[in-house]
């Protein structure tokens, strides 16, 4: 199997690896004949490690080695009100013993205190961040520099990391991720048909991506669905960073628009706005696996699973493995749309 070494990248662990991959058996019991044969598998990112889990801590291992490398006392970063990045963000600096703060948009037109101040939102609090929130027109990257400007004036040693802590060195961690599953794959003795994740600010597609390559193998077999940016600007960031990663791994290789695999179609009208196929989705697996997708990445990421799934885009006794990439806090700021 292709190997990868990323160990000149200073890296600070923050959860227990490999997570594990299972069957989603219950899940296929109810769905029966729906499901065409297809096999579904899961990635159990969502549990693993500090602050309640999730895709963000393989990023920010990476983002916080690079920040103590520089000699970083201070981390800070950008989001969504709800936004699991910061909410791990917090929870990874406290551990580290850094300074942290964030700046939050009012991204999703909503002013309900479900949503303003429970769910991640509380719990950056409770990790001890410094919050500023910032209007949905705001430029937080912006506000975000100017802050790391004003404190570096006052001699902290800051290091600022960009939204979803998807830079190329934030995108390692799903390189390293990519290697993980094709060694989990083999000893498990499957063969994974597709690799499913949510794309949100694109890194862990970008990450899968790039790792794929750098392996030489089908960058494709990674699939988003897009839940932030519409359909085209979701596939140039992808390819953005994608070849962006590759370049800071030292390698030549480079992927094209082509090798990007994509679905738009079940974002629904906005970011962290639902759908119907998202509700389906979060019910399905709560009600027949014990498991939490979130509302806004994974539940519509997991509806689009389904979608194709039913519509005969596997063949029969195909394997495919969806990346349950946490945001479980999210939960309690959708009690409205999720009580039903």
């Amino acid at each position: 199997m292709p190997t990868l070494d990323l160990t000149r990248f200073p890296r600070l662990p923050l959860l227990t690896l490999p997570t594990l991959i299972e069957p989603l058996d219950g899940l296929t019991r109810h769905l029966g004949g729906a499901l065409n044969g297809v096999r579904i598998f899961v990635k159990r990112d969502d549990v693993a490690g500090i602050g309640l889990g999730g895709n963000k801590l393989r990023k920010l291992e990476y983002l916080l080695g690079a920040a103590r490398a520089e000699g970083a006392d201070t981390v800070v970063t950008v989001g969504a009100i709800q936004s699991n990045h910061a909410r791990l963000t917090a929870a990874a600096a406290a551990r580290a013993g850094l300074a942290c703060e964030l700046f939050l948009t009012r991204s999703v037109p909503r002013e309900d205190p479900d949503y303003t101040g429970n769910g991640n939102r509380l719990l950056d609090d409770v990790f001890g961040a410094k919050v500023h929130e910032l209007p949905g027109d705001a430029d937080s990257v912006a506000a975000a520099e100017a802050r790391a400007i004003e404190l570096r004036g006052t001699g902290r040693g800051v290091y600022v990391f960009p939204s979803g802590g998807s830079s190329p060195t934030g995108c390692l961690g799903y390189v390293n991720a990519a290697a993980e599953i094709l060694a989990q794959a083999e000893a498990l003795g499957l063969d994974f048909a597709q690799i499913i994740t949510a794309n949100g600010s694109a890194g862990t597609h970008a990450g899968l991506v790039a790792g794929l390559a750098a392996m030489d193998l089908d960058p494709r077999l990674a699939k988003s669905f897009a839940v932030l940016a519409e359909e085209s600007r979701a596939r140039a960031e992808v390819l953005e960073k994608a070849n962006a990663t590759l370049a800071l791994m030292g390698l030549e290789r480079r992927v094209t628009p082509d090798d990007i695999n994509l679905d738009g179609r079940h974002r629904g009208s906005g970011y962290g706005i639902p759908t119907e196929g998202m509700l389906e989705a979060v019910r399905l697996m709560a009600r027949h696996e014990g498991r939490l997708l979130d509302p806004v990445y994974s539940g519509k990421a997991f509806a689009g699973l389904l979608h194709d799934v039913r519509a005969g885009l596997y063949p029969s006794g195909a394997a495919v493995l969806f990346l349950m990439t946490g945001g479980t806090p999210g939960v309690f700021a959708y009690k409205d749309a999720l009580a039903g």
